[in-house]
């Protein structure tokens, strides 16, 4: 059986295509980074993936607000092919810059899943600065295809826009349709409260990631593709040193290197 085939999109001010292409790469997919520009051109055809990815960085240095240039450009240029993307059973993630692009889009945000108008949005976080940390989080959602099967991950955080914010109709519609797939916890897995830092942002309903309804479409503030390996942990030397104690074997990967893999599994 031939592999996924995951496009990467990169362009102006992305910064971790290259990350995120080689963890589809370890989850067993195809990947491929491929430029904005190259898919606007029609060098290159959204249709011979089944993976698109907006990865994390700073598309278009952030200019007006994170994500909305970029956000902008796709739909402008790429409406169609992406409309007929999704409505096949192609996968779209979004990672921190990459789920402020989806949002922004319409793609994600919306209790009646992608298309829609912008309904909700990722803003300033209100610790005022730039939130450079490792958080938990836990998920909320059995439906969403990147988060079957896993229950608590750790993972780092890296934007200065990550508050999810939404109306209060639109925030209970998007709970009562399944689409919070990820919140802020403790390392118990007890969630945030708005508490800070374990909750980085202030996200609303302690947020960390979003679904539409089919489970197919998700975006995430933390970095999956920062903890692929065992030694990205902030604090693997002491966990190794009490494992090998204990005569238990190390863990060969990181938390996030699920995510990858429930996807490449999915369309395998």
């Amino acid at each position: 059986m031939p592999r996924p085939r995951a496009l990467i999109l990169t362009g102006y001010g992305i910064n971790c295509d290259r990350e995120t292409a080689f963890a589809f790469q370890q989850a067993g997919a195809e990947a491929r980074r491929v430029h904005v520009n190259d898919l606007i051109d029609g060098h290159e055809r959204l249709s011979r993936y089944q993976i698109l990815v907006f990865p994390g960085g700073f598309s278009y240095g952030d200019d007006i607000a994170s994500g909305r240039v970029l956000a902008n450009r796709v739909k402008t240029h790429l409406a169609e092919a992406v409309s007929e993307f999704v409505a096949g059973d192609g996968l779209v993630l979004g990672i921190c810059n990459g789920f402020q692009v989806l949002v922004k889009y319409g793609l994600l945000g919306s209790p009646q899943g992608a298309g829609r108008r912008q309904e909700s949005t990722l803003t300033f976080n209100d610790s005022g600065r730039y939130e450079d940390r490792w958080v938990h989080v836990r998920t909320a959602n059995p439906r969403c295809v990147f988060t079957r099967g896993l229950q608590q991950l750790y993972l780092p955080v890296a934007h200065g826009e990550g508050r999810f914010f939404a109306g209060p109709s639109t925030l209970e519609g998007l709970e009562h349709a399944g689409c919070v797939a990820l919140r802020y916890t403790d390392a118990r897995g007890v969630a945030a409260g708005n508490r800070f830092p374990l909750n980085p942002n202030g996200s609303l309903n302690d947020i960390a990631g979003v679904c539409d309804p089919t489970g197919r479409i998700f975006g995430l503030m933390p970095h999956p593709e920062r903890h692929m390996h065992f030694t990205q942990h902030p604090e693997w030397t002491w966990i190794a040193a009490t494992l090998r104690k204990e005569g238990r074997p190390l863990p060969g990967e990181g938390d996030g290197m699920a995510i990858f893999r429930n996807a490449v599994t999915y369309l395998s």
